[in-house]
């Protein structure tokens, strides 16, 4: 998946994403493209668990902004995307949108920072991940 390419991951609105009146509660979106995200990494041939058994390494949120433009519904069909923004030499940035009948619900910027597993110092993404989202 190279830098721009939109990822796509269906998401259910359950009961418990939704306060007492069926409104996704905010939080819960973040919750979405977390989900999106780990997701994405799949796609590109890694799990979470096995970024940190081959590489050491983990990737952690640093920074998140988030723009709340329509609510979801108890029930509804959304699709979380994510799509590479910038890539760093330690960290990147991922623009992510909650979607729903092609309506952008939620929209929002994630920076994600490639840390080492034992330490949670900064470290270099791994090359091979790199050439995925690079070319």
């Amino acid at each position: 998946m190279s830098t721009g390419t939109v990822f796509s991951w269906p998401i259910r609105v359950y009961f418990q994403d939704t306060d007492a009146g069926g409104v996704v509660y905010h939080a819960s979106y973040v919750n979405f493209m977390e989900r999106a995200r780990t997701e994405w990494l799949r796609s590109c041939g890694y799990s979470n668990a096995g970024l940190m058994q081959a590489f050491g390494m983990l990737f952690v949120v640093r920074s998140i902004t988030l723009e709340y433009l329509k609510p979801a519904l108890l029930d509804d069909m959304l699709t979380a995307t994510a799509s590479l923004q910038e890539l760093g030499r330690s960290r990147l940035l991922l623009r992510q949108t909650i979607v729903r009948d092609g309506v952008v619900l939620t929209s929002g910027v994630v920076e994600l920072v490639c840390v080492e597993k034992e330490s949670f110092r900064p470290m270099r993404i791994p090359e091979v991940l790199r050439g995925q989202w690079v070319g």
